[in-house]
């Protein structure tokens, strides 16, 4: 599946760059902190001390800028020297185009980067979303030989003792593997039947029965959202669980994701601009799968499900039709007015599936659920909508430590969900003003299944927008998911990027995170 072996070390060691090619990067501060003596073993005898420091003066990041070093073999490039305060300090997604456009070719490849400790975790996902992994080219087309990538980091500033790199293996390769291979797939009937998801594998790997309900049984048992929308589908829908229940767990977290493996828009089917590209509408549980491996593989102190809501949005004569009532797992019933509206469906079945039957303290949702959502908050920014203005900011926070950007959305629903009023049952399934913050209105639908006066945490993530770049996918959502969460796993490394650690630590300055630390545990 994939031609780059990407690994992360310590010490990569010393090769000459014409048999080793080398990228080195980090923000010019940071590269004029380094010392000849940390470089030169990649570097020599090529390129000499007085080049180094010739291509050092030379550089000038206009956001970024890069300096060849030696013919094709060896290059310096910079970030930007500074960040505004909506970004990740780490820069990284200009440290993912640099690497995609400075790296030297090769068979044998090293990126060495200079940074602070507290971006090494951001730096590293952002140099794995720089590889694109998936193809399903003839092998007469496609380079077939294996290229080796390795990567260490230089930290510089108060804290740039030792690294143990090894933790980045695992979720990395869950970026890589996971996340991104999943909606980068084309053939989801052939290689993503809603009935495996490669949860089954995930699964067996971390020694997990997964409970799985589908087809006519999640009907019986009062499943009519992600049953109406999945069930004019040649692969019957699915809701499945991966349950993480360590010993001396203090609270239950639950994850949902939306997984559409694919989305035609059902009735109200979407047009051939729309339509291509819907296969990565099942990008939010793919991020969760990816995070729960890796998340567990780590360590993780407390009770942890990721709950996958499995469909295609497919047309036929059993298709959900506009005007149809379903009635959800929360019991409320839903007009149906937009057949293309399907994601907020299966999502208000699996959140109340999570607190009903998993008695979850925090329910967090992960979707690619608006195209709105791209204008709300970019394509750079997932959107994030919750009940707690703590979470909130915690999520701001994990994202600009993790490099998967966060912003939050209106969450008025006294305001908005109005929106969904109809005439004849609790509520239709999409708003009557397309005008009106629609990706706050989709979110609030799924937090009215909960229940607004819900005592727990919820928070909804829309990562319609980040979860592609082109015509790939990047495997937004696991880092943010780690670093949100890293407070309760046993890595220091996802422990120093949580805002959660932050917030405890700064417990006496007044924050309001840090007030509300020791209600919620984790935030």
């Amino acid at each position: 599946m994939a031609n780059v072996v990407l690994e992360f070390k310590a010490s990569a060691g010393d090769s000459e760059p014409q048999n080793r090619p080398v990228l080195i990067v980090g923000q010019l501060n940071n590269l004029a902190q380094t010392n000849w003596t940390q470089v030169k073993g990649k570097l020599q005898p090529a390129v000499s001390e007085k080049v180094w420091q010739a291509a050092l003066t030379a550089l000038n990041p206009n956001p970024t800028d890069s300096c060849p070093l030696y013919l094709s073999h060896a290059a310096v490039a910079a970030l930007p020297s500074r960040v505004s305060r909506h970004n990740s300090p780490s820069s990284a997604h200009f440290l993912s185009r640099l690497v995609r456009t400075c790296l030297p070719g090769g068979t044998s490849r090293c990126i060495l980067v200079v940074c602070e400790r507290s971006d090494v975790f951001a730096s590293a996902c952002a140099i794995a979303r720089a590889f694109p992994i998936f193809s399903r080219r003839s092998a007469s087309s496609r380079r077939t030989e294996k290229k080796e990538v390795t990567v260490e980091f230089i930290t510089v500033g108060q804290d740039n003792g030792p690294l143990d790199l090894t933790i980045l293996q695992v979720p990395l390769t869950s970026i890589l593997v996971i996340a991104r291979a999943i909606v980068d797939l084309h053939q989801p009937l052939l290689l993503l039947p809603t009935t495996g998801f490669e949860i089954k594998a995930v699964g067996t790997e971390l020694g997990i029965s997964p409970v799985i309900i589908r087809g006519e049984e999640l009907k019986q048992k009062g499943f009519g959202g992600i049953y109406g929308v999945g069930k004019a589908a040649v692969n019957p829908p699915a809701l499945a669980v991966l349950s993480h229940k360590p010993d001396g767990a203090t609270q239950t977290i639950a994850w949902v994701g939306k997984g559409i493996v694919y989305d035609t828009g059902g009735l109200s089917i979407k047009g051939k601009t729309n339509m291509p590209g819907m296969k990565r509408d099942c990008g939010g549980a793919a991020a969760i799968l990816g995070a729960f491996k890796a998340t567990v593989k780590q360590g993780f102190k407390d009770n942890l499900h990721a709950v996958f809501c499995l469909a295609e949005n497919a047309v036929g004569p059993a298709a959900t039709r506009p005007d149809d009532i379903h009635t959800l797992y929360s019991g409320k019933t839903v007009e149906i007015n937009n057949t293309d509206a399907e994601g907020r469906l299966v999502l208000s079945d699996g959140v109340v599936y999570a607190s009903k039957d998993l008695s979850a303290d925090i329910i967090l949702d992960m979707a690619t659920l608006t195209g709105a959502q791209g204008i709300s908050t970019g394509k750079y920014h997932c959107a994030v909508m919750t009940n707690s203005e703590q979470w909130e900011m915690a999520c701001v926070r994990a994202g600009r430590s993790s490099g998967d950007l966060a912003h939050p959305l209106v969450y008025c629903p006294e305001l908005h969900f109005s929106e969904f009023t109809s005439a004849v049952a609790d509520m239709k399934n999409s708003v009557a003003d397309r005008e009106n913050a629609t990706s706050s209105c989709a979110g609030l639908f799924i937090g009215s299944h909960l229940g607004f006066d819900w005592p727990g945490v919820w928070v909804h993530v829309d990562i319609a927008s980040p979860v592609h770049a082109g015509e790939r996918a990047t495997g937004f959502g696991v880092a943010l998911l780690m670093a949100l969460f890293g407070q309760a796993s046993d890595d220091p490394m996802l422990n120093q990027v949580s805002p959660l650690g932050a917030a405890r630590m700064n417990a006496a300055s007044g924050d309001p995170v840090a007030r509300d630390s020791k209600r919620r545990r984790l935030v």
